[in-house]
């Protein structure tokens, strides 16, 4: 959690943004952090991969983004969702909601198999088909995700903008209200809820998850150790039967396992120890 922590405000560093309701421009904006973190919010340093990648694909000037999409390769065949773990602003907003000792806490949401794949839906049609195929009188497509349902962007970037400039609050209208109706419901089922919005909905974590079987830094089970007790699926907060399925989509790299097996049968696999 404090890498967590370090890492979001390195990337939202920018304290000026906050306190003026200004976003900031400067040349470190051309870049992207690997974790969701919304370009308009006020502290923001980098640019959000999905939002760079909308922009390009809605853009009338542009046909493809050799940037994102090496980009989103590099870290994915890295660290895959270990980004999603340690690197995410928003995952960290979620995790310290969940730690909230409010609701009996459950891992997952009913019908929790299904909805997994509700991200990988999100991110062919919100990011990249209604972009490319939806487009104004000047071809032009919208930041669909961003602008309907992204709760980073709200919570980051909305609200502080609204709180610090009048002329927002006065022009918002029923996107807002339908933007702040998405957020506070993923909020609320945080406090219940394990990181709902990374299982479900996170077009990002749909992206790294693909690379989670031959990415890099990988998990491995050492199969002379393991006894298949179960141990590591009841510590993972992911709900991942990390004996059978040590590089599964699903999972954030957040290591909880490897601390938790009675054998120490789980280890990694890095750029330095591929073995």
């Amino acid at each position: 959690m404090w890498v967590q922590i370090v890492f979001a405000a390195l990337t939202n560093g920018y304290l000026y943004g906050f306190l003026t309701g200004r976003i900031y421009t400067g040349p470190t904006k051309v870049v992207c952090v690997p974790g969701l973190n919304c370009y308009s919010c006020p502290g923001a340093l980098g640019a959000c991969p999905i939002g760079s990648l909308q922009a390009v694909l809605g853009s009338r000037k542009f046909g493809f983004s050799f940037y994102m999409v090496g980009f989103l390769l590099l870290f994915g065949s890295l660290m895959g969702r270990f980004i999603c773990g340690w690197l995410c602003p928003f995952g960290l907003v979620q995790d310290l909601l969940y730690r909230i000792p409010f609701f009996r806490k459950r891992k997952n949401l009913p019908g929790h198999r299904g909805m997994v794949w509700m991200k990988y839906g999100i991110l062919l049609l919100f990011v990249i088909l209604l972009p490319l195929l939806f487009v104004d009188s000047l071809g032009q497509g919208s930041p669909w995700f961003c602008q309907y349902i992204c709760p980073a962007g709200t919570l980051l970037a909305g609200i502080p903008l609204m709180l610090a400039q009048e002329s927002l609050r006065a022009a918002a209208g029923a996107l807002f209200a339908w933007k702040l109706g998405i957020l506070f419901s993923v909020i609320g089922l945080s406090l219940w809820v394990y990181r709902p919005f990374c299982k479900y909905l996170c077009p990002l974590g749909a992206v790294y998850g693909l690379f989670n079987p031959v990415a890099l830094y990988q998990y491995r089970i050492r199969e002379d150790a393991c006894t298949g007790c179960g141990a590591c699926r009841n510590a993972c907060p992911m709900d991942i039967p990390v004996w059978e399925q040590p590089g599964s989509r699903e999972c954030i790299r957040c290591g909880k396992c490897i601390h938790t097996c009675p054998k120490g049968a789980i280890e990694k696999r890095n750029i330095f120890h591929l073995r």
